[in-house]
């Protein structure tokens, strides 16, 4: 892995606010899944540093992101708002309520490896834009797109791997390898243990990370980044995590690890790495800390009050967002379904 450098010290201070405010709401939306605010939750701790440092590394602006249903740590360094992207998990809006031509961030996606065939087509569609393949002075828009290491056995990461880099599409495949694929562990789904050394069978670069240090992630996604903006083609990056609590909120961990396993995976904290660094290279004192877990826990409580205050989506766009051209049959089905329940 290469060397990581210091960035400087309100840059730094910015990562472990993000990380923070993170880390809260992400607790926070377990609690609100255990008081029925919303009926289902996976939960991301312990993987804080993969999702912040990748997402900072991106313009929103030009470039595209493709999520799965754990990255709200990307979706925050996105600035998308946090109650509409939470109101896929109030089960108010599929996808999150956010609107993804504003924000950059495709909806949230609930199949697995679903969200790798998407980001390479919307990346493919770029180096079309450019038929002679030169991107010009500001490169390449990218795309990013994340996947678990249980998703990364699927054949679609091989289809959009393998056509990517056939294609030279600009595309980062961002895997954050969290030590499980639910209950299955790496080593028993992923052979050789390392998904970044499969890059080479695609004929493209791989980096593997140390995924619970912010500044690490944030750095190996800028190379990549400008790797792929240049018109060099996809790259793949394996931020190694661990994933601290369930897979979802309807999961129970001590059924397949060990407590030790649990407490030995704490040490490894992006948080309490973050602000060693801070304190030890910056002499960052109390003060910062307490008032950035302060800011963070207020926020989780203003995204609690909004998830609570989102009414039910009114019934007819179950009709309305199927095809982009309603077909007759459908037309037929909303117009009972007005007459029954809207009495029109």
């Amino acid at each position: 892995m290469p060397l990581v450098s210091t960035p400087p010290e309100d840059e730094l201070k910015r990562l472990y606010t993000l990380l923070t405010t993170v880390r809260q709401l992400d607790l926070a939306a377990v609690r609100w899944q255990r008081q029925g605010v919303i009926p289902g939750y996976a939960p991301m701790l312990g993987q804080e540093a993969a999702q912040v440092g990748s997402g900072c590394a991106v313009d929103p602006s030009r470039d595209f992101v493709f999520p799965t249903y754990r990255e709200m740590g990307v979706a925050k360094a996105l600035g998308v708002d946090m109650v509409e992207y939470m109101s896929t998990h109030k089960a108010t809006w599929h996808g999150g309520l956010y609107n993804p031509a504003q924000t950059h961030l495709a909806p949230i996606q609930a199949v697995v490896a679903g969200s790798v065939l998407h980001a390479v087509g919307w990346a493919q569609g770029q180096v079309i834009k450019h038929a002679d393949t030169n991107p010009g002075p500001d490169g390449f828009n990218i795309a990013l797109t994340y996947f678990g290491d249980g998703a990364s056995s699927q054949g679609d990461v091989h289809e959009a791997m393998n056509f990517a880099a056939i294609m030279k599409s600009p595309v980062i495949f961002f895997v954050q390898n969290n030590g499980w694929a639910i209950s299955v562990p790496t080593d028993r789904q992923v052979a050789g243990g390392s998904v970044a050394a499969r890059a080479a069978g695609y004929g493209m670069p791989a980096e593997q990370v140390d995924g619970n240090d912010v500044v690490a992630v944030l750095e190996a996604t800028r190379r990549a980044v400008a790797h792929a903006r240049a018109g060099n083609g996809p790259m793949l990056i394996e931020a190694m995590t661990y994933r601290l609590g369930p897979h979802s909120t309807s999961d129970d961990p001590g059924r397949y690890r060990t407590l030790a396993e649990e407490q030995s995976a704490q040490n490894a904290d992006p948080l309490q790495r973050c602000e060693r660094v801070l304190r030890e290279r910056f002499g960052v004192t109390d003060h910062f800390f307490q008032a950035a877990l302060a800011d963070a826990e207020a926020e989780a409580e203003q995204v609690r009050a909004g998830v609570v205050a989102l009414g039910p989506r009114p019934g007819h766009e179950m009709f309305e967002f199927v095809f982009q051209e309603m077909t007759p049959a459908l037309a037929a089905q909303a117009a009972s379904w007005r007459e029954e329940s809207e009495h029109a």
